[in-house]
């Protein structure tokens, strides 16, 4: 269950990584070394409640995904990512025509060992939740609960969900 927990301070855009290890500490959860994926969703939950300044006004502007599979870039391990995405003002002249707003995502990547229940993870029809835009608030809460309960579909998931991750990382990237 996500529980909605005001925040009476909004942030800057580009504080949102420290405030998201802020909220990751207050569940028992260190970033470097997650140990409970369930803490991790309850505080990326919370951390999705934050109000970000800085963001476009775009309703797409501030959004989330969960992904999850096997990569090149951490060595084909299992793994399972909890990310907020923002578009933020790029820097130019915003009247130029081929000014585009910038995209940076804060990110929680937790790596797992193989184990056979995991079999064909990397080949389910899908590889995320898709990205959700919902207003912060009760909107996002659902969504949040939906792609969750769309997740518990799948075994090789659910396994992900009760494992120890043998690595996490919390990154801060400028994707486009």
């Amino acid at each position: 269950m996500i529980v909605l927990v005001p925040f009476a301070v909004v942030i800057p855009w580009r504080s949102s990584p420290e405030v998201f290890a802020q909220i990751l500490r207050r569940h028992g959860v260190d970033s470097a070394a997650v140990t409970d994926v369930e803490a991790a969703w309850r505080a990326f939950g919370e951390f999705l409640q934050v109000e970000i300044d800085g963001v476009d006004r775009d309703p797409d502007s501030d959004g989330f995904i969960v992904q999850w599979g096997r990569y090149s870039w951490n060595e084909k391990r299992p793994s399972l990512s909890f990310t907020r995405q923002l578009a933020v003002a790029g820097s130019g002249d915003r009247d130029d025509p081929d000014w585009q707003l910038e995209y940076w995502q804060i990110d929680l990547q937790m790596c797992f060992d193989d184990e056979p229940d995991l079999l064909g993870l990397d080949s389910l029809n899908f590889q995320d939740t898709d990205f959700g835009f919902d207003p912060i608030g009760l909107p996002r809460t659902a969504a949040l609960a939906e792609a969750r309960a769309e997740m518990e579909r799948y075994p090789q998931l659910r396994t992900l969900w009760r494992m120890t991750p043998v690595s996490s990382d919390l990154s801060f990237d400028n994707v486009c």
